[in-house]
C-alpha cells in the first residue's frame, strides 16, 4: 500500500513562494502519475497540475500556468510543486495524488495548509 506524505504547506505573503513536497511510502512502478489538488474554503476541490511519471509530461490548470511548476525526481518517488508569485487567491488545503492509470486517482495524501496573506 502506497501512502503519501505533503510538507512545505504555510503562511507566506502575496508574492510570495512556497515549495511543497510529496513523498511516496515505498516505490512502486505502478504510478502513471502524480499530480495536485486543492480546495479553498467554500470551493470545490480543483486540479492545478500533475506529471507522468514515465516521460514528465506536465499538464497546469489556468489559474496557476507560469507561477507553479511541478516537477518529480523518479528515484526517490516523490513529486514537488514550487509556487510562485502567490496571490491571496491560492490559500487552499493541498493534497497530493498519484494515478496509476490515466486521470484515475486513486492514492491521496492528506493535504497540507497553503495560506496566502495579502
Amino acid at each position: 500500500q502506497v501512502q503519501l506524505v505533503e510538507s512545505g504547506g504555510g503562511l507566506v505573503q502575496a508574492g510570495g513562494s512556497l515549495r511543497l513536497s510529496c513523498a511516496a511510502s515505498r516505490r512502486t512502478f505502478s504510478t502513471y502519475a502524480m499530480g495536485w489538488f486543492r480546495q479553498a474554503p467554500g470551493k470545490e476541490r480543483e486540479f492545478i497540475t500533475s506529471i507522468t511519471w514515465s516521460a514528465g509530461i506536465t499538464y497546469y490548470a489556468d489559474s496557476v500556468k507560469g507561477r507553479f511548476t511541478i516537477s518529480r525526481d523518479n528515484a526517490k518517488n516523490t513529486v514537488s510543486l514550487q509556487m510562485n508569485s502567490l496571490k491571496p487567491e491560492d490559500t487552499a488545503v493541498y493534497t497530493c495524488a498519484a494515478a496509476q492509470q490515466v486521470d484515475i486517482w486513486s492514492i491521496w495524501g492528506r493535504g497540507t495548509q497553503v495560506t496566502v496573506s495579502s
